[in-house]
């Protein structure tokens, strides 16, 4: 009880240093999409998860052969994404799985390379570790070890990921970089409601195996006016969502909104001008926008929240300092969570947030 107090106590008084509120239940402040993509008809107003339900809907209107699975999917599952579906497309195709995700992921292959269009939801991202095996040495490879006689293009495995204000070291962490090393894999990461529908979307029709990791403190704090209509927003291209000369920021995800703020930061008190570029793509990703903004700008600073040793900002900074050497003005700057297990009480002391993107901004600058 007393080991509680004095943390609570510290916390409260660090909050107040740093003028922050006490209780904060994120790090980040939701920046909408400016442009919504041009897609003929109605949109309306969703927030993430609604949008991925509309996606999934859409998947399933259009293919008959799609299925979606995954524990607790017939009823909605935990963050709501199928609600509705099963009713709508009956319990062949919409259903609940054992609690087993080396199984669900098999299953899921399996379906895919008979033909059917798999969409597979692993509960979270922590938990798609059972089923590493099945994802990289079976669904990565199929087509390469067949020689191209066999294939699971038609697989989708989607799954929440990421800071949550509360989900601790099992339920928090970011993965992309286990899967980024596997070719054969498609990743994805989307930033808001606008870019989940149509990642989600791409990733069904694309022939080859894809992952979405969705970061789950969106599926409700992000809201959009989304177009109603079927589009597909493409895999492999890079967002340059705000212009800028001096620094480049590049993120993904929910780390996004923080850069996105963190460029307002530096305008205002620094006098800096923040080019910032949603990746969107883990794999393919996009090497050429990012290395032309940092050609131009002559820094860079990279973030994301899984940690830092072989985090995908590391082979981001190879390949710019590869093919922009002779155009930087700094060293490529890297904010990441820490090379530590994921905390619980201690989760705003880990985050890449605003404060420790702005003094990367700021060692560039002054270097």
């Amino acid at each position: 009880m007393m080991l509680s107090k004095a943390i609570e106590t510290s916390g409260r008084q660090f909050s107040r240093l740093l003028g922050v509120p006490i209780r904060c239940s994120s790090h980040f402040v939701y920046t909408p999409d400016a442009r919504a993509p041009d897609v003929p008809g109605t949109k309306t107003k969703m927030n993430m998860f609604t949008a991925i339900n509309n996606a999934l809907d859409l998947a399933m209107e259009k293919d008959s052969s799609a299925l979606l699975f995954g524990e607790d999917v017939a009823f909605g599952g935990v963050f709501r994404c199928s609600m509705g579906l099963q009713k709508k497309y009956g319990k062949n195709r919409v259903f609940n799985t054992p609690l087993c995700e080396q199984g669900i992921a098999g299953f899921a292959i399996g379906a895919s390379n008979v033909g059917a269009t798999a969409i597979a939801e692993l509960q979270f991202a922590d938990y798609m570790f059972p089923a590493f095996d099945q994802i990289v040495n079976e669904a990565a490879k199929y087509r390469y070890r067949s020689g191209n006689l066999f294939n699971c293009g038609s697989l989708t495995i989607r799954a929440p990921c990421g800071a949550v204000g509360h989900g601790a070291l099992y339920h928090s962490q970011s993965p992309e970089a286990y899967f980024a090393h596997t070719p054969g894999l498609k990743i994805v990461v989307p930033r808001g409601p606008i870019k989940a529908k149509g990642l989600l979307l791409a990733s069904i029709a694309d022939k080859d195996p894809c992952i979405v990791l969705e970061p789950k403190t969106l599926y409700r704090a992000s809201v959009e006016e989304v177009p109603d209509a079927y589009f597909e927003s493409p895999i492999g291209k890079a967002d340059v969502l705000q212009n800028g000369s001096d620094i480049t920021l590049i993120g993904w995800g929910t780390q996004i909104h923080v850069l996105t703020e963190v460029a307002g930061m530096a305008k205002k008190q620094l006098g800096v001008n923040c080019e910032v570029i949603d990746l969107v793509s883990i794999l393919p990703w996009d090497k050429q926008t990012v290395c032309n903004s940092v050609k131009k700008t002559g820094r860079a600073v990279i973030a994301h929240e899984a940690p830092l040793t072989c985090g995908f900002g590391a082979e981001m900074a190879a390949a710019i300092q590869e093919e922009c050497f002779l155009h930087l003005e700094a060293p490529i700057q890297r904010v990441t969570g820490w090379d530590t297990p994921f905390p619980h009480v201690f989760e705003p002391f880990y985050i890449p947030d605003k404060f420790r993107c702005f003094d990367a901004i700021r060692k560039a600058i002054d270097y």
